[in-house]
């Protein structure tokens, strides 16, 4: 039995991806490894038929057209058999010790048949230069070592949402839920954690540092630069965010809160960018971006643009923008994103 199915998304990553695949290797036989190169053209599908040649009961090396993070991630999770699914991308890593700890509260659910929906574990900024490694953990929010709910989570502060990072899901709810990320985009990995949300129905916190997330590349999709040149494509996945679900209907007063709260940073980060961009035509996005929400769901339009992130975000002429950028750069340096 493979308690959880690790996704490996890679493109062009053959500089790196070993790193991720060792640090998963020492789960041994619990764990599958399943390599999905997603239309390289270096030797990173080479490197993965080596470790399917290598580690046969162990790793899968998936070839596939290229069709984006999202649909790598979708071909990984087609691919599992594990009773868990954990997506590491290629340039990331994760903790050996935290592994085993995590498996070992894993065989504990299936063992007493009470599946968990969600597992959740710190994660750590493996910033380039950085003595400091930033932690995000969640000690203060969510009950540690034991099943809980939704209802049973307290109030999460700006730099510690659950992120693809810290989130390992069971892998049949994912598949019944349908969970399909759109191809050809970047920052589907926010689709990831917020689509699912309302179907999970238990939650367990495991206060390690299992996750590492590195962040130094140029060419990497979190580099501001970056950003700003797919602004569309990051309009295009907080649009979908909302289109997915009208909010009142949430049971969970906390969950409902949370979600909410996860689509105001969506919409705070896709408005700085649209500013930060000085492009007159970047500015009218963000206008209809915020008309958008106000169209598809009011009462949640209203919660978030009269938030202190949407007033931040929507200060009017050229100096309130420019009191936008400086309140986004302050934010970015405290929470320390990319």
């Amino acid at each position: 039995m493979k308690y959880i199915s690790f996704a490996i998304p890679c493109y062009n990553s053959e500089a790196y991806m070993e790193k991720a695949i060792h640090s998963i290797l020492a789960g041994g036989e619990d764990v599958e490894i399943i390599i999905v190169n997603d239309g390289s053209s270096d030797n990173t599908q080479e490197i993965a038929e080596q470790y399917a040649r290598k580690y046969p009961t162990i790793v899968k090396a998936v070839n596939k057209e290229n069709g984006g993070h999202g649909d790598a991630v979708n071909s990984g999770l087609a691919h599992a058999t594990g009773k868990y699914f954990k997506v590491v991308d290629s340039d990331d890593w994760v903790d050996r010790d935290s592994l085993f700890k995590i498996l070992e509260a894993v065989k504990g659910f299936v063992d007493a048949d009470s599946p968990v929906d969600m597992v959740i574990s710190n994660y750590v900024y493996e910033k380039v230069g950085m003595a400091h490694k930033k932690v995000i953990r969640y000690d203060n929010v969510l009950p540690e070592n034991q099943i809980f709910r939704w209802d049973d989570i307290g109030h999460f502060r700006l730099d510690q949402y659950i992120l693809m990072h810290s989130v390992i899901y069971r892998t049949e709810m994912l598949k019944l839920c349908q969970l399909e990320l759109p191809k050809h985009t970047f920052y589907v990995d926010n689709i990831y954690v917020y689509y699912p949300l309302p179907h999970v129905r238990t939650l367990y916190y495991l206060n390690v540092d299992f996750y590492r997330y590195f962040i130094g590349r140029e060419d990497q999709s979190v580099n501001e630069k970056v950003m700003i040149s797919r602004i569309d494509q990051q309009l295009f996945v907080t649009k979908t965010m909302i289109a997915m679900y009208e909010l009142r209907m949430i049971t969970s007063k906390k969950l409902r809160k949370y979600m909410i709260n996860y689509l105001a940073i969506m919409m705070t980060v896709s408005s700085i960018l649209c500013i930060r961009s000085k492009k007159q035509e970047n500015l009218g996005k963000k206008k209809e971006l915020w008309n958008y929400l106000k169209r598809k769901d009011y009462k949640t339009y209203l919660k978030i643009r009269y938030g202190i992130l949407g007033q931040t975000m929507n200060l009017p002429g050229r100096s309130g923008r420019k009191v936008s950028s400086l309140a986004y750069t302050v934010a970015r340096r405290l929470i320390g994103f990319n």
